[in-house]
């Protein structure tokens, strides 16, 4: 984001969604923190998957996400 902050989320079409964001829509923190750009992005099986894929990346430290970051 904008501030330094990290954003995780999901979608199913992930340039469609950092547009809404970028508009001031969709999530609260993003309309609080507007997005920079995309850093990192990967593709899951299902939603399911998806889902318990952003909640192992969201317990990661800042830290471990840059590095998550740099790996792509």
């Amino acid at each position: 984001c904008v501030d330094g902050t990290l954003y995780t989320g999901i979608a199913r079409d992930a340039a469609k969604r950092f547009a809404e964001h970028k508009a001031g829509k969709g999530a609260r923190y993003t309309r609080a923190h507007p997005p920079r750009r995309i850093v990192y992005r990967e593709s899951c099986a299902n939603r399911s998957a998806a889902l318990r894929r952003e909640y192992a990346i969201k317990a990661l430290s800042r830290e471990g996400k840059l590095r998550l970051s740099k790996t792509a």
